[in-house]
């Protein structure tokens, strides 16, 4: 029975997507360290982020971006991230456990919503490294694309060092302009 795990990256940030995974890994893993990706060093994750890709049976990434977040709110976006994973993996899962309290809505698959289940369940451990990873390189690419902010080094959460480049530049298309200090902000001008 191929059993899914799904977990998402970046409800608190104030700028830049909230990501989604989803795994399906073997019936008995052999990873190596899974964990929750907040109690992993960045190397930890890069690491396991290949051998999670290597070695599942499927894995899948869903976004949803911050017009998305706006209009929806973060629950609903992170969610809505959930199910576009789920949906995109190359083969179709009998159950789906979903990390958190909610289940995902419109899905006509078996699932369980398990609270703290990236610290429980292996397949959402793993989704929660593909998530982080893939949040964090999305955020390497808006560094890019807007490098007054530094997202590459605060990852869009609200550090003192992004609000000090807010107030400084305003807000850039990346960030979620219904979140508060992004509210305030005038609007990008460079």
């Amino acid at each position: 029975m191929w059993v899914a795990g799904v977990d998402e990256a970046g409800r608190g940030p104030i700028a830049g997507p909230v990501v989604a995974a989803c795994v399906v890994l073997p019936s008995c893993p052999t990873i190596a360290g899974l964990a929750d990706s907040k109690q992993l060093s960045p190397a930890q994750r890069e690491r396991l982020y290949i051998a999670i890709r290597r070695e599942s049976v499927a894995w899948a990434i869903g976004v949803a971006s911050p017009r998305e977040i706006e209009r929806l709110n973060i629950l609903q976006a992170s969610l809505l991230a959930m199910r576009r994973a789920v949906l995109s993996l190359p083969i179709t899962p009998q159950r789906v456990l979903v990390d958190g309290k909610h289940r995902i809505p419109s899905l006509n698959l078996p699932q369980q919503a398990i609270v703290r289940g990236d610290a429980t369940e292996a397949a959402i451990a793993a989704a929660s490294i593909l998530a982080k990873v893939a949040r964090d390189r999305i955020m390497g690419e808006l560094d890019r694309l807007y490098p007054h902010y530094r997202f590459a080094q605060h990852k869009g959460y609200p550090t003192p060092q992004h609000l000090e480049r807010l107030a400084r530049f305003g807000a850039c298309p990346a960030h979620r302009r219904t979140y508060a200090p992004v509210a305030q902000a005038r609007l990008w001008t460079l």
